[in-house]
């Protein structure tokens, strides 16, 4: 905690009370409304010190609360001063109503490139002022300048269908339900549909802009002119136009009359005001990208296999390596997730990690999202648990594993191992799970935590998450866990499997592979089933297994995982960690 965070917050109340406002909202967002943000969109933590990837603040004259996720609730208390910031669950304590509380009838502005319309619907009963530029922008002294590296051509090989192909197709899609056009903000569905990719954003390989797609396959793309190349302009050819940002408002403008898909949830308010006074006619609805891109196509399918293949064998040369290193007490968080990431810097067609690695020992383990700094590195001491969560961006493929080791060289006390085999017991569970389709993630998730159920305990996160192609770590439109959208998981999908269990103050668990949805072959079904193949090759820590906790079917299951992982890996070994890896898969 800090009260440096004091000067940029009584600078924003001084701001506020010269346009006339009771309050400002402060989203981590970005204009596009992304989970990943560059430096120039930190605007959250610049306010508050919170550098968590979900959170929203809400200032007032006399008050300021900070709201996010069960995966922050620790970190929150942690990196923000408490005399000055009030920590609400964003769950529990919804922003809406404690602003309502707080500011009934007031005059809160916000900018509404950062807010959604759905989100700013739920502001009922306050005075919402949209304001143009943001408030804390025109505060940020040395605030960063906007990333401009190249947009990148992405090949066929990797992506599997050419983006005129897709544009087409997608066009196809809006003509069938009687809509002209659909608005694109999210730099996912720019990647896929163009077949781009991008340096903007550090763990994902996006470059940032706005696109129109038409039902005839034609597109407009608003991006920075420092981003476009003469290798891009031929690669998207005459069929999509290309234009500065400041050019989309006129565009918008052009749509008078015309049928526009608009996605309220997750595409900024400002989209929903233009296209009202355009006169344009807003249809309501998810981004047409979003479900395409989510069923990966064959190619993509190969890509990802391929990418965990890879990724397994840096994984397993790590952990050879943790297994003598750990139990000396003389590595830290920081020396330990900078070895993994060496470990994936020597595979081919590595090009960074996917997320910030999670590197906890004891009890930073149990804060869900940790992220080591110099500040609060600390050393990985004997008998303690540790928890690794990385991933990687390969060229063909994204990764993203969590394993939790015991450090040794003692014995895992019983309790330890009882939850660490519980949260095991819930991962076996859902990879194992066969249902019929049309399921969405919300009547999956109770698979993942049965055992801990049984024993009277959870975790305060979703279960699984959607995982793009050489995209982002974290993808929609379809999650597991009790809060899911109702989007059915359908074949192609790849999603995380990563159920946990935290004692603050203790260790953190969690046991994570992905998962790539596939039909599932019975010979006289009436209905079509479908199923999950395991990506991700790493084997969990014995150590931390107490065979009597795990169903016979769920032992059977991690055996024959077990074998699999020895069989896919050991031809590309160092001598060094195949010797380990055979010991670490040997039979239950």
């Amino acid at each position: 905690m800090s009260s440096e965070h004091n000067i940029p917050i009584a600078a924003l109340r001084a701001a506020c009370l010269s346009h006339g406002l009771d309050g400002y909202i402060i989203p981590r967002s970005d204009e596009y409304l992304g989970e990943y943000v560059p430096p120039c969109a930190e605007r959250l933590a610049w306010i508050s010190g919170f550098t968590g990837s979900a959170g929203l603040a809400i200032v007032l004259a006399g008050r300021a609360a900070l709201f996010s996720d069960g995966r922050y609730t620790l970190q929150m208390e942690q990196q923000v001063d408490g005399k000055i910031w009030e920590c609400r669950h964003i769950v529990e304590d919804k922003p809406e109503i404690w602003l309502r509380q707080a500011a009934a009838g007031k005059k809160i502005g916000y900018d509404p490139w950062t807010l959604s319309a759905d989100m700013l619907a739920r502001f009922t009963g306050l005075e919402m002022v949209p304001l143009s530029p943001n408030l804390v922008d025109t505060l940020w002294k040395d605030r960063p300048a906007p990333p401009t590296g190249p947009a990148l051509v992405y090949p066929e090989t990797h992506a599997g269908e050419p983006a005129a192909h897709k544009r087409r197709r997608l066009g196809a899609a809006l003509a069938e339900a009687g809509q002209d056009a659909a608005i694109l903000s999210d730099g996912a569905s720019l990647a896929w549909l163009f077949n781009i990719r991008g340096t903007d954003l550090e763990f994902c390989p996006f470059a940032l802009g706005y696109a129109l797609l038409h039902q005839d396959g034609t597109a407009a793309l608003f991006m920075a002119p420092e981003k476009i190349t003469p290798q891009l302009r031929t690669h998207l050819g005459p069929q999509v136009v290309i234009a500065a940002p400041a050019a989309l408002p006129g565009a918008i403008a052009g749509l008078a009359g015309k049928n526009v898909r608009y996605d309220p949830a997750t595409q900024p308010a400002w989209f929903q005001t233009a296209l009202t006074e355009a006169q344009a006619r807003i249809t309501p609805g998810p981004d047409p990208v979003s479900l395409p891109r989510a069923r990966k196509n064959p190619t993509e399918q190969a890509g990802a296999r391929a990418a965990h293949l890879r990724d397994g064998v840096a994984m397993v040369e790590f952990l050879a390596w943790a297994a003598t290193a750990l139990p000396k007490g003389t590595q830290t968080e920081l020396s330990a997730s900078e070895r993994l990431l060496a470990c994936r810097a020597q595979q081919d067609l590595f090009r960074g990690e996917s997320f910030p690695a999670i590197s906890g020992a004891g009890e930073n383990g149990a804060i869900i999202h940790y992220r080591v700094t110099a500040e609060s590195n600390r050393a990985i001491r004997p008998d303690e648990v540790y928890l690794i969560d990385s991933g990687g961006q390969y060229l063909d493929g994204t990764t993203d594993i969590t394993r939790t080791l015991w450090t040794g060289p003692s014995p895992a006390p019983a309790a330890v191992k009882a939850h660490a085999t519980r949260v095991l017991a819930g991962t076996i569970a859902l990879a194992r799970a066969i249902f019929p389709e049309g399921l969405a993630g919300a009547h999956l998730d109770a698979f993942a935590r049965q055992e801990l159920w049984r024993a009277g305990l959870d975790y305060d996160h979703g279960t699984g998450h959607g995982v793009g192609a050489y995209l982002s770590v974290h993808e929609g439109p379809v999650s597991i866990s009790r809060a899911a959208r109702p989007v059915a998981l359908a074949e192609g999908m790849i999603l995380s499997d990563e159920p946990g269990y935290y004692l603050p103050g203790a260790y953190g668990i969690r046991m994570e592979n992905l998962l790539l949805v596939q039909k599932a072959s019975f010979a006289d079904t009436k209905k079509p089933f479908l199923c999950f193949e395991t990506l991700t090759l790493a084997p969990f820590d014995r150590a931390l297994i107490d065979p009597a906790l795990l169903p016979r079917e769920s032992l059977d299951w991690l055996n024959g995982y077990h074998a699999r992982v020895l069989a896919a890996l050991s031809p590309r070994l160092s001598a060094g960690a195949l010797s380990w890896l055979r010991e670490a898969t040997a039979p239950i």
